[in-house]
């Protein structure tokens, strides 16, 4: 029986945590010597995308009912189509509220941010994060079949080309409970959660004024950019560019904090990141406890000459 994995698209895109979640699946059905089906809602990405990395086969679900994003409905779509006993779904915003509900209707277990390919089969056993991140611990499924989501940035994207098939399927699922309250369009930026390197900064600042030499670091070392609570609540940046507790949880390869204290807020959605740089001019800022680089001083010396030094190594 195939290893099932929902490939989440935006706006019918595929993005990175899609091609990570199938990576990942693969990585399962060579274990077990299966394959992979890719489920989608609407995409409008060839299938070619999730063939490179080891989908054997793609089902296309088509429903004009789902243009509107709803899990309980998108659960609906996957459960007509993914019979298999392990499904892998990306941790995403969208993909984690659809995986509880799915198996609520398929009587699975659901072991949620893992980290690594399963220690054992049968039962099925992984890593995972705990505990806001400060930890981990290896959870065990009790139920036949398992459900997993899959730490984005933790298992890696890895190429694993496969000759593979696509099939429509055309559904028809009850939305009916679904209103658009907000909508928030892509900026075209760089995926936050995605985001392999990430450029953060706080009220260190001082203004919004002076977030170009952020940005320009970021720009340089191909990072996106985000922000502490206090800065998006009184409007310096956008609320999207929030990470912590209350915000976005987020595990870059390389997390630089600029200007941030560190409160216990914060470091719940940046402290699964691999490696925290901290730029602070307070030698007693609570995050280089849980830096791995910490840099004492004026941040608006450092970051334009740090800028400059990567730009000239890059040539």
């Amino acid at each position: 029986m195939a290893i099932f994995v929902y490939a989440e698209n935006i706006n019918g895109v595929y993005k990175k945590a899609a091609f990570e979640a199938v990576s990942y699946a693969k990585s399962i059905a060579d274990k077990m010597g299966d394959t992979v089906t890719a489920v989608s809602v609407n995409p409008t990405d060839a299938s070619d995308a999730l063939y490179k990395y080891g989908a054997n086969n793609v089902i296309n679900i088509k429903d004009e009912g789902l243009k509107n994003f709803s899990a309980k409905a998108y659960a609906q779509a996957v459960n007509e189509v993914a019979t298999g006993n392990i499904i892998v779904f990306p941790h995403t915003t969208d993909a984690s509220s659809i995986a509880p509900m799915l198996a609520i209707m398929k009587d699975s277990s659901l072991i949620t941010n893992v980290l690594e390919t399963p220690e054992n089969l049968s039962p099925f056993q992984v890593k995972r994060r705990a505990f806001s991140g400060k930890g981990f611990m290896h959870a065990k499924a009790d139920a036949p079949a398992v459900i997993v989501t899959v730490s984005q940035n933790a298992f890696g994207v890895k190429e694993n080309p496969v000759s593979g098939s696509e099939e429509i399927k055309n559904l028809t699922i009850s939305n009916e409970d679904t209103k658009v309250i907000s909508h928030e369009q892509s900026s075209g930026k760089l995926d936050l959660k995605e985001a392999e390197v990430v450029v953060s900064a706080g009220r260190g600042m001082k203004g919004p004024e002076n977030w170009g030499m952020v940005e320009d670091l970021a720009n340089t070392l191909g990072a996106a950019t985000a922000c502490s609570k206090p800065v998006s609540d009184i409007g310096w940046r956008p609320h999207t560019e929030h990470v912590g507790q209350t915000g976005k949880a987020i595990s870059p390869n390389l997390y630089i904090a600029i200007g941030i204290s560190g409160a216990i807020q914060h470091l719940a959605g940046v402290n699964s990141s691999k490696t925290i740089v901290v730029i602070n001019n307070d030698p007693e800022a609570p995050f280089f406890k849980s830096a791995d680089y910490g840099v004492v001083g004026d941040a608006f010396e450092i970051i334009p000459a740090l800028t400059q030094k990567i730009k000239a190594l890059k040539g």
